[in-house]
């Protein structure tokens, strides 16, 4: 047979390929994105609603803002901290923070500070959902910060706390692949506020942790001296926040109040640096005790620094909620925006199913209502000392003071108990070790 009479070759068939069945999981993330976009859209209006009309208890919430950081914004612009300022008493970092709103020179000083706090108020929002969506992570703590953060009524944006938040949770996201950015921002937020450089408390043993502190020493001395070039006075803060007293709604102030409301007498209440204090009898006494017990706090997160032998990617989270707990419980002052602090890095552990902290996260929310009702909803109340507003104050530091302790407990089981009570050397079922001493 010729080439010329050989039958074609048989044409080929294309099968077509089996078409992608579509993702319901990507599907059912998105839609849970849009809905934590829109609600985080309707509270926020609520909030900056609340913020402009302030009407809510004692008022003056926003006079912080409109009337306090603005002139310090003004004096900062003319180079030089606030001196001999007895409400000043902020380290160096929240003056170039105040500075910031220069960069919106088309707004006014007000509206660019809410401008700015609640870009990092999105931010954080944003931060804990993309960290929720990684492997072995959770979805709940976005949902818990942009449902709970509401729950503080317009204090959140009448304060800067939002900001140094943001620096604390940019910190502890970065530390577990790029510890020394981690420890940047952690210097960073020290310099603004002292407590971000709790972060670092969690680090895994090792070449983490050293990288970690260099990066927050570095950091935090690299913005102090240009500080200290630029403007006069910039270490004049210490001065006040040496003197300050029992404020009246700490555990210690609650404690003296309780003892006043039995024996049929209030506390007298002086305003004394920027907050409401107690004077009199044991006033002092109490705030020693205070200091005292801040000091027995730090000496157990050291010895739990030292036994802890366990470290999963949860770790430095739940570490950082347990320190600024235990450090809050125990202050002199709890004013309301620490609560604040304590939502974001609760947010943050719930981005992790490992953590040990949710049933520590879930007592912070009730906190946070009666925070909101003790101020500034019956903020007269409580300074006046009566029935009610010393019930709900010490209602609202006794879920604090439970949640520390719980805190306490559940970071220690899981990171020295629970090592003794497995091999040497392995993890349990379902966790993954990070980092480790000989590293």
């Amino acid at each position: 047979m010729t080439p010329s009479q050989m039958p074609p070759p048989p044409a080929r068939v294309r099968i077509p390929a089996p078409a992608t069945a579509p993702d319901p999981g990507a599907f059912d993330r998105r839609a849970r994105a849009a809905a934590l976009v829109a609600i985080w859209l309707a509270t926020r209006a609520v909030m900056l609603h609340l913020l402009v009309t302030d009407r809510l208890g004692v008022r003056g919430v926003t006079g912080e803002v409109s009337v306090l950081y603005r002139r310090w914004h003004e004096q900062l612009s003319t180079g030089s901290f606030p001196f001999g300022d007895p409400t000043w008493q902020y380290p160096p970092g929240a003056g170039a923070l105040l500075l910031l709103p220069s960069l919106l020179p088309f707004l006014t000083f007000f509206q660019a500070f809410t401008a700015l706090t609640a870009l990092c108020d999105a931010l954080i929002a944003r931060a804990l959902l993309r960290a929720g969506a990684r492997p072995g992570g959770s979805g709940a703590g976005a949902w818990l910060w942009v449902c709970g953060l509401p729950l503080l009524l317009h204090l959140p944006y009448a304060r800067y706390d939002v900001q140094v938040t943001a620096l604390a949770v940019g910190a502890l996201l970065t530390l577990r692949r790029r510890p020394g950015l981690g420890g940047v921002l952690a210097g960073l937020g020290a310099l603004v506020k002292v407590w971000p450089l709790l972060t670092l408390l969690g680090a895994p043993p090792g070449r983490s942790a050293r990288r970690a502190l260099l990066g927050a020493l570095g950091s935090a001395a690299a913005l102090l001296a240009v500080l200290a070039l630029a403007f006069d006075h910039t270490l004049d803060f210490a001065r006040q926040q040496g003197s300050r007293g029992l404020q009246i709604e700490s555990l210690g102030g609650t404690a003296y109040q309780l003892a006043h409301l039995l024996d049929g007498r209030p506390g007298r209440v002086v305003h004394r640096y920027g907050a409401m204090e107690f004077s009199g009898p044991y006033a002092s006494a109490l705030a020693v005790l205070s200091l005292a017990l801040s000091g027995l706090a730090l000496c157990w997160l050291v010895f739990w620094r030292l036994r802890a032998r366990r470290w999963t990617v949860a770790v430095p989270l739940d570490a950082a909620l347990c320190a600024v707990l235990l450090f809050t419980v125990t202050s002199r002052v709890i004013s309301p925006q620490y609560l604040i602090w304590l939502l974001g890095l609760a947010a943050l552990c719930l981005t992790s199913r490992r953590t040990s902290q949710r049933a520590v996260a879930q007592l912070l929310v009730p906190a946070l209502v009666l925070t909101s009702l003790v101020f500034p909803c019956l903020y007269t109340q409580v300074m006046a000392g009566t029935v009610l507003g010393t019930v709900l104050l010490a209602a609202r530091n006794a879920l604090l003071l439970t949640a520390a302790l719980l805190s306490c407990r559940r970071l220690w089981t899981s990171t020295v108990t629970a090592h003794t009570t497995t091999s040497a050397g392995t993890a349990e079922p379902g966790q993954r070790s990070w980092g480790s001493p000989h590293r």
